[in-house]
């Protein structure tokens, strides 16, 4: 299964509303740090084959902004969430996200 882009509230709401595990990234595509964890995202979903959305938060500020306001949870780059049936159930950020993280949340 590949990663989807989400660009529009619109998509943004939709794959929420999926049922099941889901993870959700909010990735700068101008910091380092985020170019890890975005690479041990990738690995990650590549290895799992996990259902998997990404947001790019300069370039599409209007959904991370909505992410962290529907979520009740404070805005950071990196970060992801795990989703069950829609609701939050983990996140992390910055150095903490890493393929051994993802696994144990999504275990």
């Amino acid at each position: 299964m590949g990663i989807k882009q989400l660009t529009t509230i619109e998509e943004m709401n939709q794959f929420v509303k999926q049922s099941g595990k889901q993870l959700l990234f909010k990735h700068s595509t101008t910091c380092p740090i985020s170019a890890k964890a975005h690479e041990e995202f990738l690995a990650f979903v590549k290895e799992t084959g996990a259902s998997a959305a990404i947001v790019h938060v300069i370039e599409d500020r209007p959904v991370s902004n909505q992410i962290a306001e529907d979520f009740g949870i404070k805005h950071e780059s990196p970060q992801v969430f795990l989703l069950n049936d829609g609701e939050v159930t983990w996140n992390t950020s910055h150095w903490k996200i890493t393929q051994k993280a993802l696994q144990e949340a999504t275990a």
